[in-house]
């Protein structure tokens, strides 16, 4: 045989010896021209029994047999005989036989399985159909995915590789490319994200994305495989990677100390952290009045509704002041005041005459529960309502307007000028009566524009005291600026006589209107002198319910002030002209004019001295209560007042000037 064949013969051994070592098909010994082959340290296993020979021929001397399925380390062949080494145990000790065998080996990889592991890929790395690079790769997937793995395999070159599973297959990875990791289980911990990421199936982002979580999602975590913690998100449960979130920190909690009213201003979810992304407990509904037990750091508000506690945002409520009980609709609140009371004279008289023991006050309502009864049957309206709402509103007959103007209930009074604007009545009972008329034909009447309810009700405000139509009703809709004024008028009811719902039950509601009431021709008349000065233009007439003069007065005009009737006409003289307006609106009359020296007395008498002091001498017997006085008038235009400014000048009806404790005069329409 020629060089030549041996010479193909051997680049096929060559070719395919990696994998297998056959039986010699050439005398190596007799190859003298066959070049030594160096490779990496490989570990074999026997295929048969195998002579180990002392050199790389048949011709060489057999040291020992190696038995069928032995594994041997080889890193030098010639053709087709490899140099192994042989580990064996002879008389219990482990012996090395280092020789030459020919062929009979196959590449030997040690596989072992294992507990199940989890590993994470510390770079870019390739995942291959069996543990070692001669095939091509299957899959690549970046650092920081995680494996799971329950096989090791030693491969022929000493290369420790993992088999894992991915997209449902069984490949390899190599072990250096992997960090081993294990599952860690904490406390469920709240988590944001940063920006928008995923859910993926695994723990890693080379699996199939489950799910979007956007950013600023909360989610909850208990466990984690190195950088990706396990989650359960939009109905979806995977993996999200540590990176793309921070540990949320729950905004403190302070408790309200008083129990503050919100107005919910859009159907609102109650979420079970403050956070938008939290989940919803229950939807709380627009225009509902909550009471937060707590206020957050962040703005939202801690509230309990249907039963579920949880948070709302800020943004969408509002602090409001409401006479809402908001847990029930019963009692005197919400009455019908079209029913008759069951409530005799003397249990009013007892009422308010227990206010007056009290103290010591005078009342303009003593021995006047009859009166109420009788406009109470007279007009079909609740007595006891009548006697509650005199009595709320003059502070049981001995406020100022009660005393001065015999009018219990404010009537006609405006916040800006409650006793000038207020009605004036000739008598407490043409009062008593004057209003259970006047109530009938507005507030209790389906007809008219002030009827929200037949009942006392309530109102709600927000803070800048604007009226939430919504959340208002009943007369207190109207009647009131005070959004707790029906609850109050129910409390006086409440005091008479107790409710009684079987009473209320089986008497019906008087509907019956009347004519409304005209108001009795009384008015205010000023003393001498009252100077104002008109804030606009207003319209006069030379005659009450004439024609209008084609000249109003000009802003700026210096006039006085003569008389306010019942009405609101007012009478007024301009360079001794004596006109008469309705311009004036008095819940806003500062719109219109401002007077200068209008002042009104507020003590029981008020001693008019010749002196700005105590000691000095008296001038006549003093000014009865709610007296209008003219206050003297410096050159500026102000008041004028002593030096010690306690003491205000001012002029009687007959001329005579004196000086008055400025802490008994109320100035008016200022």
């Amino acid at each position: 045989m020629k060089k030549t064949g041996k010479t193909l013969v051997l680049s096929a051994a060559l070719l395919f010896g990696a994998a297998f070592a056959p039986e010699s098909v050439l005398n190596i010994g007799q190859a003298e021209t066959v070049n030594p082959v160096q490779f990496p340290k490989t570990t074999y296993q026997t295929t048969a029994v195998l002579d180990l020979r002392s050199g790389a021929g048949t011709n060489f001397k057999s040291i020992l047999k190696i038995p069928a399925g032995k594994t041997v380390l080889s890193a030098e062949r010639m053709g087709n005989w490899y140099k192994v080494s042989y580990v064996y145990t002879n008389s219990g000790k482990n012996q090395t036989a280092t020789g030459w065998v020919n062929g009979g080996l196959k590449e030997y990889y040690q596989y072992t399985n294992m507990k199940g592991t989890y590993y994470i890929t510390n770079k870019q790395s390739s995942l291959y159909p069996t543990p070692d690079t001669k095939q091509k790769e299957v899959y690549r997937i970046a650092a920081d995915n995680g494996l799971y793995s329950t096989q090791k395999v030693v491969n022929s070159i000493g290369q420790t590789w993992y088999r894992v599973s991915f997209n449902g297959k069984n490949v390899f990875i190599e072990g250096t490319n992997v960090n081993q990791s294990v599952l860690k289980t904490f406390k469920s911990t709240t988590y944001k994200a940063l920006k928008d990421t995923y859910v993926y199936q695994s723990h890693g982002n080379a699996y199939k994305k489950l799910v979007k979580i956007p950013t600023g999602t909360l989610v909850l975590s208990d466990r984690n495989i190195g950088n990706w913690y396990k989650v359960t998100y939009g109905g979806k449960t995977g993996y999200f990677y540590k990176s793309d979130f921070s540990v949320y920190t729950p905004p403190v909690e302070v408790k309200i100390p008083v129990a503050t009213t919100f107005l919910v201003s859009a159907d609102l979810n109650v979420r079970k952290i403050a956070d938008w992304s939290a989940a919803s407990l229950v939807v709380l509904p627009k225009g509902k009045i909550i009471i937060p037990t707590h206020k957050l750091s962040n703005g939202w508000y801690k509230v309990t509704y249907s039963g579920k506690t949880g948070y709302v945002p800020g943004d969408y409520v509002q602090e409001v002041k409401t006479g809402d009980p908001l847990t029930s609709r019963t009692g005197y609140q919400f009455v019908d005041l079209r029913k008759p009371a069951n409530v005799t004279a003397k249990q009013i008289d007892d009422y308010i005459a227990s206010y007056v023991k009290l103290t010591k006050k005078t009342s303009v309502l003593t021995e006047k529960g009859q009166a109420f009864i009788d406009a109470g049957n007279k007009y079909g309206v609740n007595a006891v309502y009548l006697a509650a709402h005199a009595i709320h509103e003059s502070a049981f007959g001995t406020s100022l307007i009660s005393q001065g103007k015999m009018n219990l209930f404010g009537f006609g009074a405006y916040d800006a000028s409650p006793y000038v604007a207020a009605v004036r009545f000739a008598s407490v009972d043409q009062n008593i009566e004057y209003i259970a008329r006047e109530m009938k034909t507005t507030y209790l009447n389906p007809e008219n524009w002030k009827y929200k309810g037949a009942y006392l009700g309530f109102s709600t405000k927000n803070l800048k005291n604007a009226r939430v139509n919504e959340n208002s009703e009943g007369m207190n809709y109207y009647y009131a600026s005070d959004p707790l004024w029906g609850k109050k008028i129910a409390d006086h009811m409440a005091k008479i006589i107790g409710f009684n719902s079987s009473h209320y039950a089986a008497v019906i509601a008087n509907t019956i209107i009347p004519e409304a009431p005209s108001r009795p021709a009384e008015s205010d008349i000023f003393p001498n002198h009252i100077q104002a000065v008109a804030k606009k233009d207003l319209v006069i007439y030379e005659e009450k319910d004439g024609e209008p003069l084609v000249d109003p007065i000009k802003k700026g005009t210096i006039f006085l002030l003569l008389e306010k009737q019942n009405d609101f006409w007012v009478k007024i003289s301009v360079d001794e002209n004596i006109y008469w307006t309705k311009d004036i609106k008095f819940d806003v009359y500062n719109q219109f004019m401002l007077v200068a020296n209008l002042g009104r007395t507020t003590g029981n008498p008020l001693n008019v001295r010749t002196e700005p002091t105590a000691s000095a001498e008296k001038i006549g017997n003093g000014l009865a209560l709610n007296t209008y006085v003219q206050l003297v008038l410096k050159e500026d235009g102000t008041p004028y007042m002593d030096s010690t400014k306690k003491w205000y000048q001012i002029k009687l009806d007959d001329d005579t000037t004196g000086w008055v404790s400025a802490s008994y005069v109320v100035r008016e329409l200022k």
